[in-house]
C-alpha cells in the first residue's frame, strides 16, 4: 500500500522521547541522516514532539547544522559564528534573521544560475567532482563577486538609514519641540 502525500502538505516526523525520530509517511523510524537527506531533496517536513505537538523542526535542523560544523570543512568561523551569537537580544535581530535568509537564497539562485550556464557551455551538467574541480578555480572569482555584492548591500544600508533619519526630522520640524533645560543636579 503506496502513501501519497500533498507536495504542499508537509511531511510529518514524530520525535519520541526515546530521542527517535518517526516517518509518518513511511511508516518507519529514520534517522537524523535521513532527515539530512528530505533537506537535500528539498522535501517539505516538520518534526513534531509525540507527546506535547511541539515543534521541533528548528531544533533538529540545528542538529543537523552541529553534525556538519562539527566534522570535515565548517561552513562557518567562530568568528562568524560570535557575530551571529551577538545579534540575539538586539533590536535589529529580525533584521538580522532576513537579511541572512535573503542572501541565501540570493547565494542559491547564483549557483542554479552558475550550473545552468556550464551546462549550456558544456552540453551535459557537471558531475560533483567536475563541479568541485570547477568552483575550486572559480572561487576567487566568485568570493570578489560576493565582497563586491555585501559592499554595495552596506551603502545602501548606510544611504537608507540616512534617508530615515532626515525623513524623521523633516517629519519632527513641524512640531514646536524645544530642548529641555540642562539638569543641574548639584546642590
Amino acid at each position: 500500500m503506496t502513501q501519497t502525500q500533498d507536495s504542499s502538505t508537509p511531511r510529518l516526523i514524530k520525535k519520541y522521547p526515546n530521542r527517535r525520530l518517526y516517518d509518518t509517511h513511511t511508516s518507519a523510524y529514520i534517522t537524523l541522516s535521513d532527515v539530512k537527506q528530505l533537506v537535500l531533496d528539498a522535501q517539505l517536513f516538520q518534526v513534531v514532539d509525540a507527546k506535547s505537538g511541539e515543534d521541533l523542526t528548528r531544533s533538529i535542523l540545528l542538529q543537523i547544522i552541529l553534525e556538519e560544523e562539527s566534522g570535515g570543512k565548517p561552513m562557518f568561523s567562530a568568528t562568524a559564528l560570535s557575530q551571529i551569537i551577538r545579534f540575539y537580544g538586539h533590536a535589529m535581530q529580525g533584521v538580522m534573521g532576513s537579511y541572512l535568509e535573503k542572501n541565501i537564497q540570493a547565494f542559491m539562485e547564483i549557483q542554479e544560475r552558475m550550473a545552468e550556464q556550464s551546462k549550456g557551455l558544456y552540453g551535459t551538467q557537471f558531475g560533483p567532482e567536475a563541479w568541485a574541480q570547477f568552483m575550486n578555480v572559480q572561487a576567487p572569482v566568485l568570493q570578489n563577486m560576493m565582497s563586491n555584492y555585501v559592499d554595495q548591500s552596506k551603502n545602501l544600508f548606510v544611504q537608507m538609514q540616512d534617508q530615515m533619519q532626515d525623513q524623521t526630522r523633516n517629519v519632527f520640524s513641524v512640531f514646536p519641540f524645544a530642548p529641555p533645560p540642562p539638569r543641574n543636579d548639584k546642590k
